[in-house]
């Protein structure tokens, strides 16, 4: 069970780690092989699949994503918990909203995340 203590921890960690753009830091929130699936995928990195798996793939993805975006910066709206998953609700790149899903494994690393924007 996600406790409300992970869950704002995980939270504020994660986007403390984004506002700094610190990639090793967000990075280090997640199992090394671990996916992530977002429709920005496709546009940025290429794979019209949205999905990319592991640190090397998804961190090459968020470089780019930041030397895009240098002045990116997320605000927090409210954190979300589940069974083994947390959902922020965040305003993100372009003042747009999004919706993070991330599921934990059981060393409380992200074994999968889902990105959702508003449109």
């Amino acid at each position: 069970m996600i406790d409300q203590a992970f869950a704002h921890s995980f939270a504020n960690e994660w986007i403390e780690a984004w506002n700094n753009h610190d990639l090793e830091q967000v990075l280090s929130h997640y199992a090394d092989d671990f996916e992530m699936h977002s429709p920005v995928i496709a546009q940025i990195a290429g794979e019209p699949s949205g999905m990319l798996q592991g640190k090397q793939a998804v961190g090459a993805y968020w470089s780019q994503a930041l030397q895009l975006l240098p002045d990116l910066q997320f605000e927090l709206i409210t954190v979300l918990a589940g069974v083994s998953s947390i959902t922020l609700y965040y305003r993100g790149a372009l003042d747009r909203l999004a919706a993070e899903v991330f599921h934990f494994g059981p060393d409380g690393k992200v074994v999968k995340a889902f990105a959702h924007y508003g449109v």
